[in-house]
């Protein structure tokens, strides 16, 4: 039960006494003297500082440290980071960026000390094992992918995007006409315009019909031998499966144009389609997405780059390849677009999506796609009756809703996302795709079980009804939360990172 909603029906105010004692910074917690370990006794000569360390190095006083008990300070890191919203606190329902559950085995494989204690420039004959890590995690986004190679180096999805546009560029200079155009639908992802421009290209939008599909009456009036390529994210923003996609790649391939794949919502195809075998030229993948790495605060990105085979000599180098039962680095490609990364890429996360795949396997991949769709719908079914629902085909991993409804009632998307957090879960992805008026995009991820979804659903309805009956509950929210209400626009201009004591 909310803490207001209590505070009503038993007429006091809460006490959180506690919870405002570990509210404080560290330094106001601990008191002079007080200690959190104890060292054994020093059986060596000991020396000054100065002796050892040069006095220009060393500090005119001591360091300010907080001095706390362990228990004080286990309590006070345990109370902040149940502040942040995480997901192994909680259903992330963001749609589109795929916050899946995170393995703990990913974690202890990454921290293997043959692994965690390498140096990015060791030989490579000492580093054997780390290659063929990489080298065999290639191999499998290339099955999964149906992409006849694969680059590990791009430090996220982004990047990724913009690398594989730079072997679009190459490809195009190579035969003798880089092209001018990269068209786009309407539904893409904010950085695919950002990383076709960045590599020289004017992007061009292309429009979705009323399914939610490429138009393409409208993707045909932009076809010339000036467009390089198309980028298509497939399933797309509205987690809609491009079913038009082989008419789609032969317009492009009579004018001599690449597709493209953005591979952010590869979670629902894992198993059951290959972008290779539909004619992708060249894709990326988010392997902290797909392949359950931490994502966002969690970080780093990986976000390797999948190409056909005609795309092959462009990719960046060094790549890794075996001779025998040796594996090396080889850069003796002339037609590469270059390195894209210091050394060879975010091997950490490597080591977590290869874990990752190598536990489930073929079966087990084609069920995440599985249960990440019927998971997607099932929540759709139990709340498209208070929403709008602005497109009648089925989804796969995730849906659009519009809060068009609630707005009437003056309860904008953003209301619902906030009230949602006073309810006990992470708001979905708002407002975006920009082709939904007051959107919500929600993907729940295979892992969440029926419970979870009812809970879930059942936040989302009761919002529904509190918008019309009791607008001002919604359009007020959060009131749980550390911080309530924010002035966005003020906090953007004017942010306040620094602490001040009170007086």
């Amino acid at each position: 039960m909310l803490i207001l909603e209590l505070e009503k029906i038993l007429g006091i105010a809460t006490d959180q006494t506690e919870a405002r004692m570990y509210d404080q910074i560290i330094f106001e917690i601990g008191a002079k003297g007080r200690q959190g370990y104890s060292l054994p006794k020093m059986t060596i000569r000991q020396k000054p500082l100065e002796k050892i360390i040069p006095k220009r190095f060393l500090r005119g006083k001591p360091a300010e440290l907080p001095e706390i008990s362990e228990p004080e300070a286990v309590r006070h890191f345990v109370h902040l980071s149940n502040k942040n919203y995480h997901v192994d606190k909680g259903l992330y329902p963001l749609g589109s960026c795929t916050m899946k559950y995170n393995p703990k085995v990913n974690e202890d494989a990454s921290r293997l000390e043959g692994f965690a204690a390498l140096h990015p420039q060791q030989e490579s004959e000492d580093v054997q094992g780390a290659l063929q890590l990489m080298y065999e995690l290639s191999g499998a986004l290339c099955e999964i992918s149906g992409m006849s190679a694969v680059t590990l180096q791009p430090a996220a999805g982004a990047h990724g995007e913009l690398t594989g546009m730079m072997i679009v560029r190459a490809y195009h200079e190579k035969r003798g006409n880089p092209r001018k155009k990269v068209l786009l639908p309407d539904s893409s992802h904010g950085t695919n315009p950002a990383s076709s421009v960045i590599s020289g290209y004017q992007a061009v939008q292309i429009k979705s019909n009323r399914e939610g599909l490429v138009d393409l009456e409208a993707l045909k009036s932009n076809l010339g031998d000036d467009v390089a390529a198309l980028m298509l994210t497939n399933p797309n923003t509205l987690g809609l499966f491009e079913s038009q996609i082989t008419e789609v790649k032969k317009l492009l391939d009579e004018a001599g144009a690449l597709l493209y794949m953005d591979g952010a919502n590869l979670n629902a195809l894992l198993g059951i389609i290959r972008p290779g075998d539909l004619g992708v030229d060249v894709m990326h993948f988010n392997l902290h997405k797909t392949f359950s790495t931490p994502h966002g605060g969690g970080g780093p990105g990986s976000g390797p780059v999948g190409v056909s085979k005609r795309l092959m000599p462009f990719l960046p180098v060094p790549q890794i390849e075996k001779k025998g039962e040796t594996y090396y680095f080889n850069s003796r490609y002339p037609d590469s677009i270059g390195s894209v990364q210091a050394f060879y890429g975010n091997f950490g996360v490597m080591v977590k999506a290869y874990t990752y795949i190598r536990l489930l396997g073929p079966a087990g991949l084609k069920q995440v796609s599985r249960n990440a769709i019927i998971n997607a719908n099932y929540l759709l079914e139990k709340v498209k009756s208070a929403y709008e629902f602005p497109y009648s085909r089925r989804p796969m991993h995730e849906f659009v809703l519009s809060g068009d409804r609630q707005k009437k009632n003056g309860v904008k998307t953003l209301d619902i996302a906030k009230r949602l957090l006073d309810l006990g879960f992470h708001a979905p992805t708002v407002y975006f795709p920009l082709i939904v008026h007051e959107a919500l995009m929600i993907e729940p991820t295979e892992t969440e079980s029926k419970q979870t979804l009812d809970a879930f659903a059942d936040a989302l309805l009761r919002i529904a009804g509190e918008a019309g009956e009791t607008p001002e509950i919604v359009q007020k929210a959060p009131v749980t939360t550390p911080v309530g209400r924010l002035d966005e626009a003020l906090a953007a201009r004017q942010l306040q990172v620094k602490w001040v004591p009170e007086s």
